[in-house]
């Protein structure tokens, strides 16, 4: 089995066993903390990334880094999720919500995750409560008042986990990260939208990054 399939295996799981028990979660005493822990880390863990650190990386190799610090006007902030290179090149945000916040329609949500890949110079982050899965372009500059909609390049909730799952391995995955499948969405995200292009210093990073892992797995064999 495949890593795509074992993921897939595993988030099927996590699907079934959020169906089941829809209406505990949706409560509202069901708290962002518990949906991370229970559906949004696994959900990553599946995607190939190293939520947890378990491979014992130094602070500064750490792929996933929690509570990240983002310079947003004059307050620091701190995205839930940052997905990052090795280095601390930051990929993308994910900022977690708990399932009775209604993130398709929610203009604070999507105005916030937006903030934060705007003043991260990020193309794009993420906003779930697994529940929903929503993608916003970073390239435009987030106003308060924007809709929801604004800037957002797919959407999703969990019952789409499993047709969804090639563009999510695709895109978001460890593997698509290395494989470069990661930058051409964004390339492409860029050239739908009419943002700006994609930073070449970026790709360029993306680039070393995948140089030096794959020096550091030949020198392990």
């Amino acid at each position: 089995m495949t890593a795509k399939e074992s993921g897939l295996e595993k988030v099927k799981q996590l699907v079934q066993r959020f169906n089941e028990q829809l209406p505990a979660y949706k409560k509202s005493d069901y708290n962002e903390t518990q949906t991370r822990r229970d559906f949004i880390d696994p959900l990553f863990k599946a995607l190939g990334w190293d939520i947890d650190n378990e491979q014992g990386f130094a602070e500064s190799y750490r792929e996933v880094i929690h509570e990240d610090k983002v310079k947003v006007g004059k307050a620091t902030k701190a995205p839930d999720y940052s997905f990052r290179l090795g280095g601390g090149k930051r990929l993308f945000f994910v900022e977690a919500k708990k399932p009775s916040i209604l993130i398709k329609d929610d203009i604070q949500p999507a105005y916030q995750v937006r903030r934060y890949g705007w003043s991260a110079k990020l193309n794009v982050s993420i906003i779930t409560d697994f529940e929903e899965f929503a993608i916003y372009d970073c390239n435009r500059k987030p106003n308060p008042t924007d809709k929801s909609s604004v800037a957002r390049v797919k959407y999703f909730t969990f019952t789409e986990y499993e047709n969804e799952w090639d563009f999510l391995w695709e895109t978001f995955s460890k593997e698509a990260v290395l494989k470069g499948t990661f930058d051409k969405f964004l390339a492409g995200t860029a050239n739908k939208k009419g943002t700006a292009s994609v930073d070449k210093e970026f790709l360029n990073s993306l680039d070393q990054w995948r140089t030096l892992l794959a020096r550091k797995h030949q020198q392990r064999k």
